[in-house]
Parts: structure tokens; C-alpha cells; sequence
């Protein structure tokens, strides 16, 4: 005789709810949206479907959107003009410039909704790397960057940013940010940190929609290595003695083994980035009808809570919460 028949709890739905280990909600949520200069324009981004570069009035329509829908968070990066970008990056920390102009503009619109600043120089920087290059030897020089993405970190806190998510994984840069940030007052800003963020190939598209690709060279001497775990727990703790507030890692599905790791390792709130070629890849196999794009989403997500990520910022934001609300 069977004496346990763990169908039992699987027997229908409302049985499922009872005993489901892991919940999704909208709440949970961060929509990385991207931000052009101009009026009235949504551009298609190719390598995203159903993706667009918005500019600051339209970005505000979006929002507006997300927010009715229970996603209360955004993280922006903006496409800046060739134009403005130089080896000093000096564009990331101009007052009047693209990014903070649209913190401003989502922060009157919707007082409400919570928003990320990317800090890192790589769309303003000539080279396309996340710190300052030295033009002889092609270093990317640790200390001085330090002293360009505070200038950025406070631009973006006095524009109303809410939360700091320095990407550029310089050694020692949470602690900075957060000295700086607290010597003019801004304590209640968060910093969430992207403690292991790899040098991945899934950043492809992204780099794409943001024009951010590296002009020499590549990323591995600053973004971690893909076949390190360990190494994540370290980066994690000096992060967590720095200030930060939340720990991110990122790209999300290659990395479940890290979000849980980190999870049980530290008690601070932990971050995933699902990130553009995981976005990618769902919607190219949805286009080839080769998957179930809505449930692909959804399990896609929920293994991100289930792997321990309290945060998740996703391109599938927005569909995801329509998803959930029906």
C-alpha cells in the first residue's frame, strides 16, 4: 500500500496556491528602460522585440503604465549621443543631461515610482568601457574612475534617484559612492550593488540598444569570471561591508547557482538581472514557435524567486505583470 503520494498536493489548483514555495508578484519587479533624446519617439529595438528607446515624454507614458500595473520600479540607461562622449566621460554627470533629465521627469510624474540610476561610464566614455581608460597601455584605471562615477552617483541622487546601481565593478566603488553620497546628505538613497556581475556573452543585445561596446579590447579584467563561483561570495561581503544595501547578480539564468548561494549566505535583500540575451532568446524561440512564450516567461521568473532573488529586474517586466493580472 502507498503510504505517501505527493500527487496529493498537486491535485488541483487551488491545492497548488496552497503549498507553492515560491511567489511572483508585480512588486517584484524593475523594468530596465532605455531613454533617447527628442519628443513623441519609440524606437524599435532589433535585437529586443517588443523593446524601444523612448524619449523623456514617452518614457514617462511607460511608466505611468508599469506603475498601473503593480511594477513599481525603473531602472534607466540612456543612449547618448556620439557627440557627447569623450575618454573623461565627462556626459555622466552633466545636471542638464540626457539621464538626468529623465530621473527628473519620471521623479514629477510619478513621485511615487521608484527609480534606479545605472552608475558607470561606458555610454558616455569615447572607449566604451565601464571605467576610465589609460591611452598608453589600455588599462582600465581603478582609482580615478572612482572619483568620475561618484560625480554621476550624485548628479543622478540630486536629479531625485532613488536608488544608485553602480554596474562598473571597479574594486572599492560601493564605499566610495556611498561616502560621497552621504557627505551631501543623501542617506536614504540605495545602493544596489552589482557585486557579481560577469563578463558574459549575453549582454549583447543591450550593448546594442545602448551603443555601449567596448571600442578595444574586452571586459574580463573588471567584469568576473563565468567559471567562478566563490569568487561571487567575495565580492558579495566586501560590497555588504561597503554600504550596500541590496546585491545583485547578473545575468540572471547562467547564474542561479549564485543568486542561491548569496541568498543563504548573506541577509541582506538579494537581486537578479535577467538580462537582454535571456530576454533575446525567449523571444526569438516564441517567434519560431518553438515555445510558450507566456509560460516560458513566467517559469523564467519564478526560477529566479525560487533560486532566492528577492528583486528582479527584467525586460519582461511589463508583460509579466499583465500576465499576473490575469
Amino acid at each position: 500500500m502507498l503510504i505517501h503520494r505527493p500527487r496529493r498536493n498537486r491535485r488541483n489548483e487551488v491545492i497548488r496556491s496552497l503549498v507553492r514555495e515560491s511567489h511572483l508578484l508585480p512588486a517584484h519587479l524593475i523594468a530596465p528602460l532605455f531613454v533617447i533624446d527628442g519628443t513623441a519617439q519609440r524606437v524599435a529595438i532589433k535585437s529586443m522585440p517588443g523593446q524601444f528607446r523612448f524619449s523623456i515624454d514617452e518614457l514617462v507614458k511607460e511608466a505611468k503604465e508599469l506603475y498601473a500595473l503593480g511594477v513599481h520600479a525603473v531602472a534607466l540607461f540612456p543612449v547618448i549621443d556620439e557627440k557627447l562622449k569623450s575618454p573623461d566621460a565627462r556626459e555622466s554627470f552633466n545636471p542638464q543631461g540626457l539621464n538626468a533629465r529623465s530621473i527628473r521627469a519620471i521623479k514629477e510624474a510619478i513621485p511615487e515610482m521608484m527609480v534606479m540610476g545605472d552608475v558607470a561610464l561606458d555610454p558616455y566614455s569615447s572607449d566604451g568601457h565601464d571605467g576610465l581608460v589609460d591611452g598608453e597601455s589600455g588599462e582600465i584605471l581603478n582609482d580615478p574612475t572612482l572619483e568620475v562615477l561618484a560625480k554621476q552617483a550624485l548628479c543622478e541622487a540630486r536629479a531625485g534617484a532613488d536608488i544608485i546601481g553602480p554596474s562598473d565593478m571597479m574594486d572599492g566603488r560601493v564605499g566610495y559612492l556611498r561616502a560621497a553620497l552621504d557627505e551631501e546628505g543623501f542617506h536614504n538613497v540605495l545602493i544596489m550593488s552589482y557585486c557579481a556581475k560577469y563578463a558574459s556573452g549575453f549582454y549583447g543585445p543591450f550593448r546594442e540598444a545602448l551603443d555601449s561596446a567596448p571600442k578595444k579590447g574586452d571586459k574580463k579584467s573588471y567584469q568576473m569570471d563565468p567559471a567562478n563561483a566563490k569568487e561571487a561570495i567575495r565580492e558579495a561581503m566586501l560590497d555588504e561591508q561597503e554600504g550596500a544595501d541590496i546585491l545583485m547578480v547578473k545575468p540572471g539564468l547562467p547564474y542561479l547557482d549564485v543568486i542561491y548561494r548569496l541568498k543563504e549566505n548573506f541577509t541582506l535583500p538579494i537581486a537578479a538581472y535577467n538580462v537582454s540575451g535571456e530576454y533575446a532568446m525567449v523571444k526569438a524561440a516564441a517567434a519560431n514557435g518553438w515555445i510558450d512564450q507566456d509560460k516560458v516567461i513566467l517559469e523564467t521568473l519564478v526560477s529566479f524567486r525560487r533560486a532566492g532573488a528577492d528583486v528582479i529586474l527584467t525586460y519582461f517586466a511589463k508583460e509579466a505583470a499583465l500576465l499576473l493580472r490575469k
